[in-house]
């Protein structure tokens, strides 16, 4: 079987939970779930000031995108491609481009797990990426993501970066 990849999904604007709802109504229907493993409409969580309260409401991150994983296929393809409120998939013409491992992680998703020999405190050293070489003390650590967060000297300043698992090692 081939494998599954996320796809970004085009939709009309405040359709996103209808087609999330039509697209997995559709693979019950056709009986692909193996094929279209999930579908998922990215929200986050936001503070509003209504009427001098704080108030956490849930927004969509993307707005008029949906992200599948699923394994691409002409079934699958067309089966997505057709749903009332799909425009089509993000690529060039009509050929759908997967997301990279880069563009997933922050959307908080992952297809393999890192441990880690470090923790809040510990001092680690970034091996690659934009911060490569860089030392910095764990201030926060993210599993979820797969991420920790160290304060960097940038400007004279102690500034945060969030780095990922995979780019540091902790300092002997």
């Amino acid at each position: 079987m081939a494998e599954a990849n996320w796809y970004v999904v085009h939709t009309y604007s405040g359709y996103e939970n209808k087609v999330k709802a039509n697209i997995d109504k559709m693979r019950e229907n056709r009986h692909l779930e193996e094929e279209i493993l999930e579908v998922r409409v990215p929200m986050q969580d936001v503070v509003e000031m209504k009427n001098g309260a704080k108030k956490t409401v849930q927004k969509k991150l993307f707005p008029g995108y949906v992200l599948i994983n699923m394994v691409m296929n002409d079934d699958t393809w067309y089966v997505v491609r057709n749903t009332r409120g799909v425009t089509g998939f993000v690529g060039p013409g009509s050929k759908p481009v997967p997301l990279t491992e880069t563009e997933m992680r922050p959307l908080g998703i992952k297809s393999e797990n890192f441990t880690v020999d470090f923790g809040e405190g510990d001092t680690i050293a970034v091996i690659a990426g934009v911060w490569k070489d860089t030392v910095g003390m764990v201030q926060r650590m993210d599993y979820g993501k797969q991420t920790a967060t160290i304060n960097v000297d940038l400007f004279g300043r102690e500034t945060p970066v969030e780095i990922g698992f995979e780019e540091v090692r902790k300092m002997q």
